[in-house]
């Protein structure tokens, strides 16, 4: 079982700008790009910022100061690294409210830009295609199950499990293992459990 990873999601840093960059030559670039934000770095390529539309409406609203991306951009930046797993990096943009995350390699460099549209292409996976990796990978392979203990469907990346383990102890793994599971939203556990653990649970009366 392989999760596509940010190396495999983001966008390669086709554009980025530097502090004293101006505020026309930034909306020049959005536009050309096609983008709605863009890494601020230094001399030595490593973000220190972002400026975003947003930035550019509310320094263009404001009209005081200087109109470079170091007075605009949002700081400090927050980042994510090429091997992280997209799970990973969309805990970070949730965790501090973000759109988009500079990638960065190991010496802190700009190498790419991971966005929210860019993850949500996880979610176009076709349902069959997700469940056969958890029939296949998760279920046989890893858990080393008979795939007819488990009954697996999976509706708009919805996977309900049901059928039944020997174990309760594996349920949880099961369900923990499909949620890694790339285009998978939401795991319902179904699953019934046979008289293995009844007995022994009871076996002290």
């Amino acid at each position: 079982m392989r999760n596509r990873s940010v190396a495999d999601l983001m966008t390669p840093a086709a554009v980025a700008v530097q502090r004293r960059t101006s505020f026309k030559e930034i909306a020049r670039l959005l536009d050309e790009y096609g983008i709605t934000a863009v890494p601020v770095v230094d001399d030595e390529n490593r973000p220190v910022g972002v400026v975003s539309e947003a930035d550019l409406l509310r320094r263009h609203t404001a009209k005081d100061g200087p109109s470079t991306a170091e007075a605009m951009m949002s700081s400090p930046v927050v980042t994510a690294r090429p091997s992280w797993t997209a799970v990973e990096a969309a805990r970070l943009m949730e965790r501090h409210r973000v759109k988009r995350l500079p990638v960065v390699d190991s010496e802190g460099r700009l190498i790419g830009v991971l966005s929210r549209s860019d993850l949500l292409q996880l979610f176009l996976r076709r349902d069959r295609s997700i469940q056969e990796e958890i029939r296949e990978d998760v279920v046989v392979r890893i858990l080393r199950l008979s795939p007819a203990a488990v009954h697996i469907d999976v509706d708009e990346g919805v996977v309900t499990l049901s059928g039944t383990l020997d174990s309760a102890d594996t349920a949880p793994i099961l369900v923990r293992l499909c949620e890694t599971v790339d285009g998978v939203v939401e795991v319902v556990d179904r699953l019934a459990y046979g008289d293995g653990d009844a007995d022994e649970s009871g076996g002290g009366s």
